[in-house]
C-alpha cells in the first residue's frame, strides 16, 4: 500500500508503501523476479532489520541533543545529511546520478515538493522525541499504512476490498477514542502519518529510476538554503548550541547525517533482496521499539483511552496484513494456473 518506508524516523510503512523515510523514506521495492530462489536473502534480511533497528531507537538518539531545539537540530540534520550523502556519492561514484535528477525540472519539483513534506516529518518527530511524546510518534507510524490506503482512495481513485475498508473503520475510530479521551486531536501522531503518507505519493510519482543516495541528497539540497540561514542566525544571535554545549554534543549533533543516511542506505539494500511482504512485516519493528522506549525507557502515562486507542489500530493492521497476504497470495496461485 505505502509507496515508501519510514522515513525517515520512524520511519516505516504497511506491507503494500513507505518513510518514506522515513523519513526518513525510500520506495519500496518490488519482490524478487520470477526464478528467484524462495529462500530469504542472509543479507537482505540484516540490513533490513539493521534499518528499522536504527529508526526504532531513534528516539534515544535525539534525547542526547538536549538542550538543542527540535528546529535547530532538524536543519542541523539537513546540512549533515547533505555532507553524508555526498561522502555516499563520492565512494560510489554515483555524483551523475544526482546531476541527472538535478536537470529535470519535473523530478525536481516532486522532489521539492516532497523535502518540504520530509522536513514537517522531521521537525514533528523531534520534537515529539525531545517533548516527552514518543508514544505519539510510534502511533503516528503504526496510523502510516492506514493514511496511505486512504490515500488510494481520494488521490488515486482505487477502490478497496471490505476487509480493507474496515480496518480503515479501525483506524478512525482509533482516533476518535484519542481524541475523545484526550480531549484533542492526537496531532503528533496525524501529522507524522499525513505528511510522510503524502510524501511515499510524491517518491512513488519520482520513479524507481532515482536511487536512495542521489534521492536524498537532493531532498536535502532542496532544504539545506534555509537551514544554513536558520543556524547563521542561530550562531549571529547566541541561541545556536552546537559550539556551546562541549565536544560531544557537537559530535553528536554532526551524527545526524550518519543517523539519517545510513538506515536509508541499509533499507534500499533490504529491500532489493527481500520479497515485499518481508519488508511489510519488518516495517513494524520501528514503531514498536518507539511504543516500547515511550513506556518503558522514558515513562510516558498510558491511560485506558491511549491503550483503547492503540488496540483499535493494531486490530486494524492485523485485518490489512492478513488482507495483503491473503490477496498476494491468491494472485501467486492465478499466475501459476495461467502459466500452467
Amino acid at each position: 500500500m505505502t509507496p515508501t518506508p519510514p522515513a525517515a524516523d520512524g520511519a516505516p510503512t504497511a506491507p503494500s508503501p513507505a518513510s518514506p523515510a522515513p523519513a526518513a523514506g525510500a520506495p519500496l521495492a518490488s519482490a524478487p523476479a520470477a526464478g528467484a530462489t524462495s529462500s530469504l536473502d542472509p543479507r537482505g534480511l540484516a540490513t533490513g532489520l539493521g534499518a528499522y533497528l536504527l529508526w526504532g531507537v531513534l528516539p534515544l538518539y535525539f534525547e542526547l541533543l538536549k538542550p538543542s531545539g527540535a528546529v535547530e537540530v532538524v536543519a542541523h540534520r539537513v546540512l549533515w545529511s547533505l555532507l553524508f550523502c555526498a561522502v555516499v556519492l563520492s565512494a560510489t561514484r554515483t555524483w551523475r546520478a544526482l546531476g541527472v535528477v538535478l536537470r529535470s525540472p519535473r523530478t525536481m519539483g516532486l522532489i521539492g515538493a516532497a523535502a518540504v513534506l520530509l522536513a514537517v516529518n522531521w521537525l514533528t518527530f523531534v520534537f515529539a522525541a525531545l517533548s516527552g511524546h514518543v508514544v505519539d510518534a510510534a502511533l503516528g507510524y503504526f496510523i502510516n499504512p492506514l493514511v496511505t490506503v486512504a490515500l488510494a482512495v481520494l488521490v488515486l481513485r482505487e477502490k478497496l476490498r471490505r476487509t480493507q475498508w474496515v480496518a480503515l473503520g479501525f483506524g478512525v475510530a482509533a482516533v476518535v477514542v484519542i481524541t475523545v479521551g484526550y480531549g484533542r486531536l492526537p496531532w503528533v501522531a496525524l501529522t507524522l502519518a499525513g505528511s510522510f503518507g503524502v510524501y511515499g505519493l510524491l517518491k512513488n510519482r519520482v520513479g524507481r529510476s532515482v536511487a536512495a543516495a542521489p534521492g536524498l541528497a537532493a531532498e536535502t539540497l532542496a532544504l539545506a538554503p534555509a537551514a544554513a540561514v536558520y543556524l547563521l542566525w542561530l550562531t549571529t544571535t547566541g541561541d545556536g548550541t552546537f559550539a556551546t554545549e562541549g565536544t560531544w554534543h557537537a559530535l553528536a549533533i554532526a551524527g545526524t547525517g550518519i543517523a539519517t543516511a545510513l538506515p536509508l542506505l541499509l533499507f534500499g539494500e533490504s529491500a532489493r533482496r527481500l520479497p515485499l511482504s518481508v519488508v511489510g512485516m519488518l516495517q513494524y519493528l520501528a514503531p514498536v521499539l518507539q511504543f516500547g522506549i515511550g513506556v518503558l525507557v522514558l515513562h510516558e502515562t498510558m491511560p485506558p483511552a491511549r491503550w483503547w486507542g492503540f488496540g483499535l489500530v493494531w486490530v486494524a493492521l492485523v485485518l490489512l496484513t492478513v488482507d495483503g497476504v491473503r490477496t498476494r497470495r491468491a494472485s501467486v496461485r492465478l499466475r501459476g494456473a495461467g502459466g500452467a
